[in-house]
């Protein structure tokens, strides 16, 4: 799968209708009170939403994705199963992945979706509550985003206990930003980013505003101006016109790439962090991963070489259990 790394609420007013058999008309008493005025103070109850006709655009772009997961599953790919016998790993292979996957960018920081051919970097990762927030365009009908939302408080419950890392949905005081937004959505999609990055960099703006197609979902994180090792905020964006499964994918991938784990590796296997699309979901293999990565033995700012002989023991007590 193709995704880049690098609300208000609802209110329904529901009217009760009462139905009565067929009778003689009654003729209605006189009122004893006169008609009062409504307190100005009242609050009159919320209009019931209205469900925008999506655009042709928006229509396209939903029988493209559509399409789209229709010939991956064909396939056999958007696997489910997080890996089996088929799919055996072992600890050098995990060291190797996580490597590639960790110390690397998909995209060069700074250009946009130019693919990067830099050296590797140094760890990344956060070093405070992850707290996310889910939002959605007004394009994006209720049952999805009451879908959605549970999705993302599962995700977040299961990532929190595989990393030992406080993760949790959370809107008041949120960092991480998961932004499910229509084609029709975009031209409230960019205030939104500026509101929760006022100092975004002129890069990362220009890909939000204009995704391509094959890109089918993004996360963006930012690090603190103090430690560039350590993040601070993240924004996701994720394709409201998706399918179910290719839109769940994309927020297994995207939150966690945006927890530290930034590049693809074509030789991680059973993986997300994949560009083969064989699995859909996080697998085993990339809850190891994401355990190395928060284990407390490592910290953000190392380089490869320091980190290595670290997770080689991590790696192997993963595999095979501590001696």
């Amino acid at each position: 799968m193709r995704c880049l790394k690098a609300i208000a609420p609802t209110v329904v007013a529901l009217g009760g209708l009462l139905l009565s058999a067929a009778c003689a008309p009654v003729v209605p008493a006189t009122p004893r009170t006169s008609p009062q005025a409504r307190p100005a103070g009242l609050v009159r109850p919320a209009a019931a939403p209205t469900q925008a006709t999506p655009s042709a655009q928006s229509k396209a772009l939903g029988t493209y994705y559509a399409r789209v997961q229709a010939d991956l599953l064909a396939q056999g790919l958007l696997r489910t199963d997080g890996g089996g016998p088929d799919t055996p790993y072992s600890s050098d292979d995990l060291l190797r992945n996580f490597e590639k996957i960790a110390f690397f960018d998909e995209y060069e920081r700074g250009a946009g979706l130019r693919t990067s051919r830099g050296g590797p970097g140094r760890l990344r990762r956060w070093d405070r509550p992850v707290r996310f927030s889910v939002e959605f365009g007004a394009s994006v009908p209720e049952a999805q985003r009451t879908s959605d939302r549970a999705e993302v408080q599962t995700y977040a419950a299961r990532l929190a206990r595989v990393t030992g890392h406080p993760i949790s949905v959370s809107p008041d005081n949120a960092n991480f930003f998961v932004l499910i937004m229509g084609e029709d959505d975009r031209a409230a999609a960019m205030p939104r980013v500026r509101q929760i990055v006022p100092n975004i960099n002129p890069a990362s703006l220009s890909i939000l505003e204009d995704i391509p197609r094959s890109i089918h979902c993004l996360v963006i994180a930012f690090s603190g101006s103090d430690n560039d090792h350590i993040y601070r905020k993240a924004i996701a964006l994720v394709r409201a016109e998706h399918p179910d499964l290719l839109r769940k994918s994309c927020l297994h991938e995207e939150l966690a790439q945006g927890l530290g784990l930034a590049n693809d590796s074509p030789q991680a296997r059973p993986s997300i962090f994949n560009d083969d699309d064989e699995f859909a979901l996080l697998t085993t293999h990339d809850e190891m991963l994401l355990k190395m990565l928060y284990d407390p033995r490592v910290s953000a700012g190392m380089s490869p070489d320091e980190a290595r002989p670290i997770l080689r023991q991590i790696a192997s007590d993963l595999i095979s259990g501590p001696s």
